[in-house]
Order: C-alpha cells, then structure tokens, then sequence
C-alpha cells in the first residue's frame, strides 16, 4: 500500500519581505512545522518571486546540495567559487555547498520580476569540495513526456549531486498520461505542479500543490489540462 502526503499550495509557509515574497512547502526561516520539515531527502522547496533590481545579498551554505530552477526573468549568481553567471527559464542551476561556499543572488532585470524554485537535498556524502554547475535544457524535449533534469551520475542527463536522486520535469497536453517508473523502490517522488492541473494516483491536484508518495515503484501521471509538473525522486530513508 502506497503512503501518500498531500501539500495544497495555500497550507505553505509564505513570507513577505517586500523585495521577497517566498512559500515554503517544507519548514524554512521562520515558517516552523515540525510535521513538514523534508520528504526524505528534500528538506527545502521554496517559490521565491524577486523585486526588480533586488536580491539575496551574500550569505554561506554548507553540507547541502542546492538546485535552483528559473521559471520567470532572469538571476545574477555570483559566488566564493569565483562563479559570476546568470541563470534564466531553461537552466538549471546547482551547487555542492560541501565545506563551505558563499554566494549571492540577485534580479539582473530593473523592470521585471524574477521567479524560481530553490531546492535543498541532504547530501549523501559530507564535506566534499565546493562545487558549481549550471547547463540550459530545451524545454521542447519536455513535451508530453518527462524530461531528466538531474541525477547522481555526472556520465547521465543534466546536472549532478551528491545523493541518489532523479529530478524530471514534464509538460504535457490535456488528456495526456504518463507512467514514472521509480529508479529505487526505497525511494519516493515529490510532485510539484508548476501549472495546471493533474492526477497522481487518483490525487487531484493544483497550481503549486506538492504531493508525496512512497512505498510504491511507479506512479501514473494524468494532465487534466495543459500542465507543467517537476518531479523530484528521493531516498526516504537519510542518516
């Protein structure tokens, strides 16, 4: 029997800071639930919209593996490491905090806002070296069907980390239905819809809504209309 965890997109943690408005589906800064603090090894989703021309100012991070993914406008990263880039829809972004690394964010635009998922895994291995990465993806190869975004394997699609995870990302029609097959069977997929709507094993589910399931080995996936859908496979069981 599959064990399922539903986050409806109003029941998330949301600050607004002005030049920051951010929902954090699992415990983050001040939002505080000791009954959503990780689905395995996800311990961070957060949807941030960026003011024009504002931004996070530099600030550390270590022994986390972090990804972040554009939906909107475009993001000045610039690191310890070194690392200046910028980071718009399409890429995907990640960094091994490792030992130790500081960076900041910034909206490159003065008249539009930025908006992007930050994401943080528990590493399956500690105080590696800091690491930066980033590529562009064609969102074509996403059409109706799942697109491979990241995995553990620097030989595989996308990007890599330290943890036996699988993200992918879909954009299927309305009426379209797909199967995901499970890399492990200890793992679980958290879904998280983008847009649209969607079924995940006879969940309904909405705009920004997260669903979780686990104990099981694939899922059907069905776009009750035009729907972009991230999915993000991880071991469920963390030292």
């Amino acid at each position: 029997m599959a064990t399922t965890i539903l986050h409806k997109a109003e029941t998330r943690g949301f600050a607004n800071h002005g030049w920051l408005q951010s929902y954090h589906t699992f415990s983050f800064a001040e939002y505080y639930d000791p009954k959503r603090m990780n689905f395995g090894a996800l311990r961070v989703l957060n949807d941030d919209q960026v003011a024009p021309g504002m931004g996070f100012g530099t600030h550390p991070h270590d022994n986390m593996e972090i990804i972040s993914i554009p939906l909107e406008g475009d993001l000045e990263h610039k690191d310890s490491m070194g690392n200046v880039a910028l980071i718009k829809r399409g890429d995907i972004q990640v960094m091994s905090a490792g030992t130790g690394i500081r960076h900041s964010e910034y909206n490159k635009n003065k008249d539009s806002v930025v908006k992007f998922l930050q994401i943080w895994v528990f590493p399956n291995k500690e105080n590696v070296t800091p690491r930066y990465d980033q590529i562009t993806l064609k969102e074509e190869d996403r059409k109706n069907k799942i697109q491979q975004i990241l995995s553990p394997d620097p030989d595989d699609e996308g990007v890599w980390i330290y943890q036996d995870v699988w993200f992918h990302l879909g954009k299927l029609d309305k009426g379209i239905s797909l199967d995901y097959k499970f890399r492990k069977k200890t793992n679980g997929v958290y879904a998280f819809i983008l847009s649209g709507y969607a079924t995940i094993s006879d969940t309904a589910l909405d705009p920004r809504d997260g669903f979780g399931i686990s104990d099981t080995d694939r899922i059907k996936i069905s776009a009750d209309s035009d729907t972009e859908i991230l999915l993000m496979e991880v071991p469920m069981n963390i030292a």
